[in-house]
């Protein structure tokens, strides 16, 4: 009788390890750098061609191997770095199941060249599908070079879930971002379609951080240094201001492996519980050392995952590692303010003739002042210090000194003007000083006609709380609208629109703006480039992963267009996985809409009051913000006598 159980071929036992090794090409080059920096390189130069389809090239300056080394390290479970069951509890290196040149073999065309110090010639083995078809001498440099062409050639199935070439090659690029940030000692090249990408030079870790995820970050990264016991905590922290809308940004590393482990990550956000809004993600690269025995990191195939023996513990000391940095808040400069009394109208009048130029020092008590007379003034004695020139910390003194001292306004029957003051004309002496509210006469207001008016419009408007909301009246109810909300509906409709039509109104930058990006989020910047023009955003390529930023939508050219420009990149990132453009275009047109519309406390004017309930009337989903949340509130009477106990 023909049994129904079998054992599977070589080739196609390989091909399913392949799959678990294998989902990508970053997989490929993840397995391969890995081994390079086990062999104890001190530079490694990775390239690529089409995404990685056609090529991943990878050249160390590592140990090398022997020709019979070469051969075993073709053969499933071949590894020189454990030897026995107590090596899986104590591991310090990044590959060690002996399962990647096989399984990447087995869907590819495979090339190994490699040599030792102790030899005069290398070995160079050529392998197609898994089978070795050539194995010959070579000349080269110590170290090895592992080319994998044709990547899935044999494999049509897998083949079709590669995504472009460009997004292809910011998984890379993102992959060779957190092996250099773990590895600044060592010097990282990377190549795309024979075009260097970047080149980091062996620094220390401030410099490699900065090197990969952008200068503008530099200056607000701040050291951790923490130790309890026998685990020690280490690495950068990132001030609240450069957070992120997701978490690309957490770089956490065990004993030199990148993880996203839940446990750590956790411990992270919750250090930042205090300084960042919800939704919001630090930017972080943190190194957990323990002893080897207390963490497996054979939990999962990717080794993404791991497992601690005493998780509490662990999460304990990564949150008070990160706490002790942000309780000081290092990015906050304090400088030393003296107490000073509530200054008069004469000190305020000596104030101003210095800044009008008066060489007069300011005094503390009245000094006598020459007569006008028309005779020609007598020089001052030149001897007299006070008489020298003010200097500009004076000149900042007095300045403080009249912005405490701010008479009230006269009423004035002309419009008041209820915006910030934006022109050093407007308050030639306190140019930094908030405005005075001025009270609106009490009068009372024109009832507007219910049958001409939508309905906001023809609500009575009572007034303001908490600068927040409105307070409105219609017929005996009570209606609370949060205006942020409305605002938010309102540009949010006007954007779709917009971008049904054609593209989002764009506004030129006089002055184009140059960022720089992570290696993932300019991949994914260069494969949207015409759907970020529709948004509004007009990008021109600089080098690298540099951009020069020349033109944003027009709502938002008044606001921190940077900050939201990031997000979006986050939003697109998102694409290579299961969803389309098309998917996440309203998302995006809320988040452009959410960030164009004053956030916080505002006190509005009745004009402007007036302006957004006219826009809100010809607004469609008027009482919901694109987020979904209610943009009004109704109180009856009924309930507000309840409330009193009337009834």
């Amino acid at each position: 009788m023909a049994t129904k159980i079998r054992i599977l071929p070589e080739n196609l036992t390989n091909k399913i390890a392949a799959g678990e090794v294998v989902e990508r090409p970053a997989s490929v080059a993840k397995e391969l750098v890995e081994n390079a920096l086990d062999a104890g390189s001190k530079e490694v130069v990775v390239e690529i061609e089409s995404g990685g389809r056609r090529l991943i090239k990878v050249s160390d300056t590592g140990c090398g191997m022997s020709r019979d080394d070469a051969l075993l390290a073709l053969e499933r479970h071949a590894t020189s770095k454990i030897a026995t069951d107590e090596d899986l509890f104590s591991l310090c290196t990044l590959g060690f199941r002996g399962e990647a040149l096989p399984s990447v073999a087995s869907v590819s065309r495979l090339t190994i060249s490699t040599r030792t110090s102790d030899s005069v010639e290398g070995t160079e083995i050529y392998a197609e599908g898994g089978r070795i078809k050539e194995v010959k001498e070579c000349g080269m440099a110590v170290g090895t070079v592992i080319s994998v062409r044709n990547l899935f050639f044999n494999t049509p199935a897998r083949l079709k879930f590669m995504k472009s070439a460009e997004t292809e090659g910011g998984h890379v690029g993102e992959l060779l971002t957190r092996l250099a940030i773990s590895r600044p000692e060592v010097r990282f090249t990377y190549k795309n379609d024979g075009k260097v990408v970047f080149r980091a030079l062996d620094a220390d870790l401030k410099e490699r951080v900065a090197t990969m995820l952008g200068r503008s970050i530099a200056s607000f990264l701040y050291p951790v240094s923490y130790q309890e016991g026998g685990l020690k905590v280490s690495g950068l922290v990132a001030a609240p201001e450069c957070s992120r809308s997701a978490g690309s940004h957490l770089y956490t590393y065990i004993n030199g492996r990148f993880i996203k482990d839940k446990v750590v990550q956790h411990a992270i956000l919750q250090a930042y519980r205090n300084f960042l809004e919800r939704g919001r993600y630090p930017v972080v690269a943190v190194f957990i050392e323990i002893a080897p025995g207390e963490v497996d990191v054979n939990v999962h195939p990717t080794k993404h995952e791991v497992r601690f023996r005493e998780q509490g513990r662990v999460h304990d000391a990564i949150q008070n590692a990160v706490e002790s940095v942000l309780k000081e808040t290092p990015w906050l400069k304090r400088p030393a303010v003296a107490a000073v009394s509530r200054p008069t109208e004469k000190d305020a009048a000596a104030a101003r003739a210095v800044l009008e130029g008066s060489q007069a020092p300011l005094p503390v008590t009245p000094q006598p002042r020459p007569a006008l007379t028309s005779e020609k003034p007598v020089p001052a004695p030149q001897a007299q210090p006070q008489q020298s020139s003010i200097s500009e910390a004076r000149v900042a003194e007095v300045r403080e000194l009249l912005v405490d001292f701010q008479p009230r306004p006269q009423p004035s029957l002309r419009p008041q003007y209820q915006g910030s003051v934006t022109s050093k004309e407007a308050l030639p002496y306190a140019p930094m000083a908030a405005p005075v509210p001025v009270r609106e006469p009490e009068t009372a207001a024109p009832e507007p006609d219910p049958a001409a008016a939508g309905y906001f419009s023809s609500l009575g408007v009572i007034g303001q709380f908490n600068a927040s909301y409105i307070l409105c009246q219609r017929g005996t109810d009570l209606v609370l609208i949060d205006q942020h909300a409305a605002h938010e509906r309102v540009a949010f409709e006007k954007l779709k629109g917009q971008f049904a039509g054609r593209e989002v109104d764009s506004q030129g930058l006089l002055f184009p703006e140059t960022m720089e990006f992570s290696f993932r989020e300019s991949a994914v910047l260069r494969e949207h480039l015409a759907e970020l023009a529709r948004l509004g955003f007009e990008f021109e390529e600089f080098g690298g992963n540099t951009w020069l930023l020349k033109g944003v939508p027009q709502v938002l050219s008044a606001t921190r267009y940077v900050d939201t420009i990031r997000d979006i990149l986050e939003e697109l990132g998102s694409l290579s996985r299961s969803r389309a453009f098309s998917d996440i275009q309203e998302d995006l047109l809320a988040r452009i809409a959410c960030h164009s519309v004053v956030r916080g406390k505002r006190t509005l004017s009745q004009v402007e009051i007036t302006a957004l309930f006219k826009q809100m009337d010809e607004t469609d989903f008027s009482s919901n913000c694109p987020h979904g949340r209610p943009v009004m509130q109704t109180l009856t009477l009924a309930e507000v006598e309840k409330m009193f106990k009337r009834i």
